[in-house]
């Protein structure tokens, strides 16, 4: 195990062979877990789960990796972790996924093998991301996905090919608006003669 300088491991957490952990790091500081009381103040829930690092994982600097609520976070075997990167309670990371740089999954979430997550990725909580899909930087997953090997872009996330046709359809509506303009100011021409057409003659 490679631990550079400012790295936290908190207790009961355990970290397999081969791992590295870069500067800033923190491994296993409690989860995001507060209940809503009646007065409208919040109460803390113990965070008395851990942290499991498999073989092989990458963590990049300033990345933090909370503890479970109960049972583990569990990061597989081969996963690469970016920089700045928020991994919530409860989550669980399958083996050889890749995440880049200022990405946040929220807690519970599973996600598949092979998944790559491209910076600054949102994933909400307690869904599922099948294995090998691929999501284009500054997506918003919030939904599970099922399809296994797909790529998704946008927020929400869809279909990167349905995405990337919307996207050609947004960028031609400064043209579309200014025709749309055009066919107003000729139909309303329109209408004025045909009002002074159908005028009775006195």
């Amino acid at each position: 195990v490679t631990v550079f300088a400012g790295v936290k491991i908190y207790f009961d957490c355990k970290i397999g062979n081969d791992v590295t952990l870069h500067s800033g790091v923190v491994i296993g500081g409690d989860g995001f877990g507060f209940a809503p009381q009646g007065d409208g103040t919040y109460q803390k829930v113990a965070q008395i789960g851990n942290v499991i690092i498999e073989d092989e994982v990458e963590v990049g600097a300033n990345t933090t990796i909370d503890r479970a609520t109960m049972g583990s976070t569990i990061i597989r075997k081969g996963v690469k972790l970016d920089n700045l990167i928020q991994i919530a309670h409860n989550v669980e990371i399958g083996c050889n996924t890749v995440v880049a740089a200022q990405t946040g999954i929220s807690g519970s979430t599973k996600i598949g093998e092979n998944v790559v997550l491209g910076g600054q990725v949102g994933v909400v909580g307690h869904i599922q991301i099948a294995k090998g899909s691929q999501v284009q930087a500054q997506s918003g997953i919030s939904r599970t996905i099922k399809d296994e090997n797909k790529k998704w872009a946008g927020a929400p996330a869809t279909n990167y090919q349905d995405h990337m046709r919307s996207q050609i359809r947004v960028n031609r509506l400064p043209e579309l608006e200014k025709k749309i303009q055009e066919l107003e100011k000729k139909l309303a021409g329109l209408q004025q003669a045909s009002e002074l057409y159908m005028k009775p003659q006195q």
